[in-house]
């Protein structure tokens, strides 16, 4: 099993950050938290040591990962064009959960970018994560520190439970604040294009660039390269996932024609409805009607279901309302057999 190392989220103790620093520095893997979810770090500069990510996570090569840097001034270093949009929406929206794909510099290797010509380029708003970057002193490759298309971890206990000791030391500072990952903007496109739904809203991006465009899109197999989280399955729990319509007759339709023993079933509800035509399955996890409170549950939910050992999770489905974007691409991909 890895090492978990407890830090303050807020005050993390430098001794502690020195030690990742000095296990990334060796070439180890170190999990450390962010405000959307638990990254699996490594220098991001250094090929050979982005392929041990890949490795670690059973992640097929020619997938981009996200590069983690303390601000404007490292990202620009890692572009090889760096846009007035690109700082309009840094400036604003950094350090937060919104991940810019711009040109990239010589200096990033193919490995990162999936052996495409643009990075993703992150600043996260994690005391933790942001020590981590400026005690290694250059930017972090990080995807979500779970085995690949799984559940992305939330907690530190999520990632050992997922990657167990193929990671070298786990930074422990609680649960992540959002719970769900970044959103993924790139700037490549004219006009900007949203990759990937997340944290940061369509309705603030639009605000600093009105131009940007959002299309739900998945991509199969091997070739799901535009961005991370583009996959058609992805966020999946290892049991089986069914999306039911709103409200208690659907879920118990749902729960009947599956044709199983409620004690093998589990759901995920929202609604008193939902939750009553549940009663009796092996687990019912209730969470938020309300995008944010919800995103920040899921994938604990995702992980307290998976743990119970059952055959089937039911899910109520959420509002098709665009607060839910980024929460109901992940339940679709959960869902994908």
């Amino acid at each position: 099993m890895p090492r978990v190392v407890p830090v303050d989220p807020a005050q993390p103790d430098p001794a502690a950050i020195a030690d990742a620093a000095e296990v990334m520095r060796r070439g180890g893997l170190v999990a450390f938290p962010t405000e959307t979810v638990y990254g699996l770090g490594a220098r991001g500069l250094r090929a050979e040591e982005v392929r041990k990510i890949f490795a670690a996570k059973g992640r097929p090569p020619g997938h981009p990962v996200i590069l983690h840097v303390d601000g404007e001034a490292m990202a620009r270093s890692l572009a090889a064009e760096w846009s007035s949009s690109a700082s309009r929406l840094a400036a604003a929206l950094w350090p937060g959960p919104l991940t810019l794909v711009v040109p990239r510099a010589p200096a990033v290797p193919p490995e990162v970018s999936g052996g495409l010509d643009t990075v993703g380029l992150r600043a996260p708003a994690h005391p933790v994560a942001l020590a981590l970057i400026r005690a290694v002193g250059e930017p972090l490759a990080a995807p979500s520190a779970n085995a690949h298309t799984h559940v992305s971890p939330t907690t530190a206990e999520h990632v050992v439970r997922s990657l167990g000791d193929r990671v070298e030391l786990v930074l422990d500072a609680g649960p992540s604040s959002l719970g769900i990952e970044s959103t993924v903007l790139s700037l490549g496109h004219d006009p900007p294009r949203v990759l990937r739904p997340g944290a940061a809203r369509l309705e603030d991006l639009r605000a600093l660039e009105p131009r940007v465009v959002h299309e739900h899109a998945s991509i199969e197999g091997d070739a799901a390269r535009a961005a991370p989280g583009m996959a058609a399955k992805h966020y999946a729990p290892r049991t089986r996932v069914l999306l039911a319509a709103r409200g208690g007759e659907a879920i118990a339709q749902a729960i009947a024609r599956a044709g199983l023993e409620r004690a093998r079933v589990a759901a995920i509800v929202v609604t008193d409805g939902a939750r009553r035509a549940a009663a009796g399955c092996a687990t019912v996890v209730p969470l938020a009607d309300s995008p944010e409170e919800y995103a920040r549950g899921l994938f604990a939910a995702l992980y307290e279901v998976d743990r119970a050992g059952v055959d089937l999770v039911v899910i109520e489905e959420v509002p098709a309302d665009p607060g839910w974007w980024a929460v109901a691409d992940r339940l679709t991909r959960a869902a994908r057999r």
